[in-house]
């Protein structure tokens, strides 16, 4: 009888091999932790996709908006599109010798931290204005893919479009699989995000939805039509600026939101506002040691940049919105690594 067993057993070995391979394979979401988060997104997208179910979504209305800073990918302790502005100060210093003596940019070109940490929203504006307006967008995006081709994260020593979260790639990827578009809906510029996005989150620049300025058609030295960018804001996308902005991009509500801060707070109503079967999440950065801790929400440390208050970890609790712990719910947070 064993003899009989022996024949088989390598048999049964490879088939034990298989069979963990196919589960593994059929896991959408491999770097999510088993969960009530990660079971959040399984059973949305079962339920709207399942044409026998009450909750199914017709395809022309399966749409989802990610914002990106701190839900997507890294945003402390600085915003990369500020690491970026703050930059090209130092790069276009030497056209501009009054900026040595000049607030806000005298602080960034001595590399003052402390006075650079207490600037002020208009001392932000000007420095934006005054290194990423006046040329053409072109002109721009040629810029900003320079540098984020050479840009590294001080403290993983990786470009920041690595310093993406895996996790969300996975949900991105899941949607889309089940007819979902996917949008960035973003506090930062729009026309930064879209140089980067098609590549790193396989969403085309047509569906970022981001902050911008105006843009004026005008013509070169070569007679040839061209956009400049002014100096004037056109769409502030953030807080109540989202689901605005949303509607006026795409004319209905998303079925599924995801956030990580205040900023976030009114797509995720917007989004539950639809009515039907939705989804809203927020991501809340308790892993300081793999990635960062900041809240304040549930004791975390204060911040000003990603701010996630105990008000709204509240609320969404209140609505039935899943609160993702980066802790307890990711398996991994980037690519590279755990």
């Amino acid at each position: 009888m064993k003899k009989r067993w022996a024949r088989f057993l390598p048999a049964l070995i490879v088939l034990l091999f298989v069979s963990v391979a196919a589960q593994a394979q059929t896991d959408p979401l491999p770097a999510w932790n088993d969960g009530p988060a990660k079971q959040a997104i399984l059973t949305f997208v079962h339920v709207t996709t399942d044409q026998s179910n009450p909750n199914y979504v017709l395809p022309a209305d399966r749409f989802a908006a990610f914002d990106q800073d701190g839900t997507t990918w890294v945003e402390h302790p600085m915003y990369t599109q500020v690491v970026f502005t703050f930059q090209q100060v130092i790069v276009l210093a030497p056209q501009h010798p009054e900026w040595k003596t000049t607030e806000p940019f005298k602080s960034v070109i001595a590399g003052d931290k402390a006075a650079m940490a207490k600037f002020t929203e208009h001392d932000l504006l000007a420095i934006f204005a005054a290194t990423q307006t006046g040329m053409s967008v072109e002109a721009f995006q040629t810029t900003a893919k320079d540098w984020l081709a050479k840009a590294k994260d001080p403290r993983w020593q990786r470009y920041y479009t690595e310093l993406v979260y895996q996790p969300m790639v996975e949900v991105m990827q899941y949607l889309r699989a089940n007819g979902y578009r996917t949008y960035i809906v973003t506090g930062g510029g729009q026309d930064f995000v879209r140089v980067y996005s098609e590549q790193v989150y396989g969403i085309p620049p047509e569906q970022v939805i981001g902050s911008a300025i105006e843009t004026q058609y005008t013509y070169n030295q070569q007679g040839q039509g061209v956009l400049i960018r002014p100096p004037k804001l056109l769409l502030n996308n953030n807080f109540s600026g989202k689901p605005e902005d949303i509607y006026l991009f795409i004319g209905r509500h998303p079925k599924a939101g995801f956030g990580n801060s205040t900023g976030d707070q009114q797509m995720l109503e917007y989004t539950q506002a639809g009515g039907g079967a939705s989804l809203e999440m927020l991501v809340l950065h308790d892993d300081a040691q793999r990635e960062y801790g900041y809240g304040p929400a549930q004791g975390l440390p204060a911040t000003k940049v990603g701010t996630f208050t105990q008000a709204l970890y509240d609320e969404a609790k209140s609505r039935g919105w899943t609160v993702i712990s980066m802790k307890n719910d990711w398996k991994q947070i980037f690519a590279f690594g755990k």
